[in-house]
């Protein structure tokens, strides 16, 4: 097991496929988009399962799936179906936009077996206010995401929504994105901007106004302690509402305390935390001969520098800008 000096068992890996994404949120790329890694630069899926399955005996049992938007990436549902064949690998979980789900799931009628949960990005249901958060001119967009929620849930896929609230941007859209819980058995979540890279221009809306926000529309908010996600949301029961809501509070209430992750970005470097600049890079002794036992003992000796708690905010005592983005580092 995977423990850091904190004592915290780190069991939970998210890997970046690729930084690629064919969305430009506001906060997380500038409209011109960024410089994308070069494909040499990139780990082969083949390379990631290596990885994996020396994590996997290190104790990481829980997997979810990034980018960038993943699906961009060439073979991605072969990749997910062999991820979850890996020995201790026991959940393995997708985030995506939405945008090329429709395709994903055309592909997965393949005798392709599906995640066991996919997370769907999501800022806006109101076409106009979606174009102007993601700089994509698509405005049916969001009708069609929603199309593909009722087809995941056909399947027997477990489905959250993701939305971050940014001022002056979509914080006309927390109800309507919360009410997708009400008629649905998904979990809508909201979590608070975190200010890495471009998001460090805008100004989040805290989860307790988000909260604020639903009670006075839909009553009062029942704590629920039946979801063992892979991360750190709280959720919560609303009367009525076949779905729940949760909140992932990163900035204004930090549960660094219980955080059992570690981040392996599309070029190969293993990070501990968000905010850290902190790094094991991989890849580079994937490509020059490091045995598998080697590579295990420097991923664990890495682990246990992990940081006791994140810089994004004064909760911890400490507020840093971080020029690095969400695409870069599979946030």
């Amino acid at each position: 097991m995977l423990i850091d000096s904190f004592g915290r068992k780190l069991n939970y890996l998210r890997i970046s496929v690729t930084d690629r994404c064919n969305l430009r949120c506001v906060y997380c790329m500038p409209s011109n988009g960024v410089e994308w890694k070069p494909h040499r630069d990139i780990l082969t899926f083949e390379e990631i399962l290596r990885i994996t399955e020396i994590m996997a005996g290190l104790g990481i049992s829980r997997i979810k799936v990034t980018g960038g938007e993943p699906l961009l990436r060439k073979g991605c549902a072969s990749f997910l179906e062999k991820l979850k064949a890996v020995n201790g690998i026991e959940n393995v979980t997708l985030t995506t936009n939405g945008l090329l789900l429709r395709r994903y799931l055309d592909e997965v009628e393949k005798n392709i077996s599906l995640p066991d949960g996919i997370n769907i990005s999501i800022d806006a249901l109101d076409a106009q206010r979606y174009m102007r958060i993601t700089r994509c001119e698509a405005a049916h967009t969001p009708d069609m995401i929603l199309s593909l929620i009722r087809q995941l849930l056909n399947e027997k896929i477990n489905v959250k929504i993701n939305c971050v609230p940014v001022c002056s941007f979509n914080e006309e859209e927390i109800i309507p994105i919360a009410a997708l819980a009400k008629d649905k058995n998904i979990i809508v979540r909201f979590i608070e901007l975190m200010p890495l890279g471009s998001a460090s221009e805008f100004q989040s809306v805290p989860g307790a106004e988000v909260a604020e926000k639903i009670e006075k529309t839909f009553g009062k908010l029942v704590p629920f302690n039946g979801i063992s996600g892979n991360g750190p949301a709280l959720y919560y029961s609303l009367q009525d509402f076949a779905g729940k809501i949760g909140f992932i509070n990163a900035i204004t209430h930090g549960f660094c305390e219980t955080c059992n992750r570690l981040r392996l970005t599309s070029d190969g470097l293993l990070k501990l935390c968000l905010s850290d600049d902190m790094s094991l890079d991989i890849r580079e002794m994937a490509r020059n001969g490091q045995s598998d036992s080697g590579i295990a003992q420097r991923i664990a000796e890495f682990a246990a520098c992990k940081p006791r708690f994140h810089s994004l905010s004064s909760v911890y005592g400490r507020k840093e800008k971080h020029s690095e983005g969400m695409s870069a580092i599979g946030g």
